[in-house]
C-alpha cells in the first residue's frame, strides 16, 4: 500500500489506517538500585499487556491476533517468556506471538512490523510492546562473548566497529562534530529539568500502569538490607530533581579519559515495559471503538550509517522520512528523539535544524532517555506512549519518533493524534 503524500493526505482518515487505542508503559526505573531492580522483563511485560486488556474492556481478547515486542537481552530472545506473559494474564492461545530484536529501536520497529501486518490484512488488530531489564541482563554490556573470532580481527573496519562499545561511539560524535563537555553538561540537566516539571504536574500519569512487584534493600557492597518487601511503583525514578550543571561537571569521563561523555550526561541503564494497542480503522468501527481511538501509526524507515557513530541515525531516519511522506519538518508539532547520550542528541537536533524547536520545548518536552531512562527493547514503545498522551495534552496532531540504533543504524516513526 502506497504511503500518504503531503500533510493533508497524512491527516486524512481512511478505513484502512493502522489506529491507536492505547498505548501505556511501566515506570522506567533505574537497574540495579532502583525500584524495579527484582523484577523480570516478562513480569513487567505482563503489566502492561494486562493494562491493554483492562483499558479495552469492550474488545475481545481473541481478537486480537498477534502481539509483537521489542526485546534484545532476554535468554532466548524473550520468546518463551513472553509468550507464557501473555498467556498469564488472560489472552487465549490463539492470539500469537513473536519477538523483535533491531537494539535500541527494537518496540518501534514491532510497531512497524505489526503496523505492515494490519495494513496486508495479515491480521486486523495487534499488540505493539518491549520489555527490558538490564539489571538482570546487561552483564556483557550488550556484547556479544561468545563470537566467530574471525569477525574481531576482520580487515573490515566497520565490521570491527559494531562492538565498539556505545561510550565511545559518543565520544566519536562529539569530536567529528564539535559538541563540547559544557553542551553536553547543559543538556543533560535540561532533561532532568523538563521531566521533573513533567512528573511534578501529572504527565506522565495517563501512559503510566503501576507495577506490583518485590524489593530486597541492598547496601554499597550489595548486601541484603532487612527483608524483602511488597511495593507499588507508580512513578519513574531516576529524574534528578536537583541536577546542576556544577553537579555535572565534577563527574570523570565515563569512557575515554579526555572525553565529554559522563554517567550524567549519557542516557541511564533501566528497567522497563510498554505496549501500544492497534488496529485497522474499520475493525475499529465493526467492533464498536471508534470513540477509543486516540491516533494512528502512519510511517517508519530505517537507515544505516557507519557503526563508530551511530548516534547520528536520527538525523539520518528522519530526513529520509519526512521525504518519503512529502511533509516537511515545520508540519510536526513534537518530537521524541531519543537521548542515548547527550553528544549525539545535541548533533541531531542541530543537523536536523530543529535548535528553536528545542527551545520551544517542540523536542524531547517531558525530558528523554537522560532523566527518564533507556531500557533498550522497551524504548521504541515508551517513546510512542509519551508523543501519544503528549501530544493529547498539548492540542498536537503530528509527532515523530527516532533513536539512534547500536551497530549503525536510524529508525524513525510518524504518528498522529486524533
Amino acid at each position: 500500500m502506497a504511503l500518504p503524500k503531503g500533510l493533508s493526505a497524512v491527516l486524512v482518515r481512511s478505513p484502512s489506517d493502522t489506529v491507536i487505542l492505547s498505548s501505556f508503559r511501566t515506570p522506567i526505573c533505574r537497574s540495579y538500585r532502583g525500584q524495579l531492580k527484582d523484577a523480570y522483563p516478562e513480569e513487567l511485560l505482563s503489566v502492561v499487556l494486562r493494562a491493554t486488556l483492562d483499558a479495552n474492556p469492550n474488545l475481545p481478547p481473541e481478537s486480537i491476533n498477534d502481539v509483537a515486542v521489542g526485546v534484545v537481552l532476554s535468554e532466548l530472545g524473550g520468546s518463551k517468556a513472553a509468550r507464557m506473559a501473555l498467556n498469564h494474564v488472560g489472552f487465549p492461545n490463539s492470539t500469537s506471538l513473536y519477538t523483535v530484536n533491531r537494539a535500541c529501536s527494537s518496540s518501534l520497529q514491532s510497531m512497524a512490523t505489526i503496523s505492515a501486518q494490519i495494513r496486508s490484512e495479515m491480521i486486523g488488530v495487534g499488540i505493539a510492546a518491549g520489555m527490558e531489564s538490564m539489571t538482570r541482563n546487561y552483564g556483557s554490556k550488550a556484547i556479544p562473548v561468545d563470537l566467530w573470532p574471525e569477525l574481531k580481527k576482520s580487515e573490515v573496519k566497520d565490521a570491527r566497529d559494531c562492538i565498539m562499545p556505545m561510550g565511545l561511539t559518543s565520544e566519536n560524535v562529539a569530536r567529528r562534530y564539535k559538541v563540547g563537555r559544557k553542551e553536553q553538561d547543559e543538556f543533560a540537566v535540561e532533561s532532568h529539568r523538563r521531566a521533573a516539571r513533567a512528573q511534578d504536574q501529572g504527565s506522565f500519569d495517563q501512559e503510566i500502569v503501576p507495577v506490583h512487584t518485590r524489593f530486597q534493600e541492598i547496601d554499597k557492597q550489595g548486601n541484603k538490607v532487612g527483608d524483602e518487601k511488597q511495593i507499588e511503583v507508580r512513578k519513574d525514578d531516576g529524574i534528578r530533581t536537583n541536577a546542576t550543571l556544577e553537579a555535572l561537571a565534577k563527574l570523570k569521563p565515563a569512557f575515554k579519559e579526555d572525553g565529554g561523555s559522563t554517567a550524567g550526561n549519557s542516557s541511564q541503564v533501566s528497567d522497563g515495559a510498554a505496549a501500544t494497542l492497534l488496529m485497522r480503522r474499520s475493525t475499529a468501527a465493526e467492533l464498536g471503538l471508534t470513540s477509543s481511538i486516540l491516533g494512528k501509526f502512519v510511517a517508519a524507515t530505517t537507515v544505516g550509517c557507519a557503526p563508530d557513530e551511530m548516534g547520528i541515525g536520527p538525523a539520518l531516519a528522519i530526513p529520509k522520512l519526512l521525504g518519503q511522506l512529502d511533509i516537511e519538518a515545520k508540519d510536526v508539532d513534537r518530537w521524541e528523539i531519543n537521548e542515548a547520550f547527550a553528544s549525539q542528541a545535541i548533533y541531531c537536533v542541530r543537523e536536523l535544524g530543529l535548535e528553536k524547536e528545542w527551545e520551544q520545548g517542540k523536542v524531547n518536552p517531558d525530558g528523554g532517555a537522560i532523566a527518564l531512562g533507556h531500557p533498550l527493547g522497551a524504548t521504541g514503545a515508551r517513546m510512542t506512549a509519551t508523543l501519544m498522551h503528549g501530544l493529547g495534552r498539548s492540542g498536537g496532531e503530528v509527532g515523530v519518533v527516532s533513536m539512534c540504533i547500536g551497530t549503525g543504524m536510524g529508525m524513525a516513526g510518524l504518528f498522529v493524534r486524533e
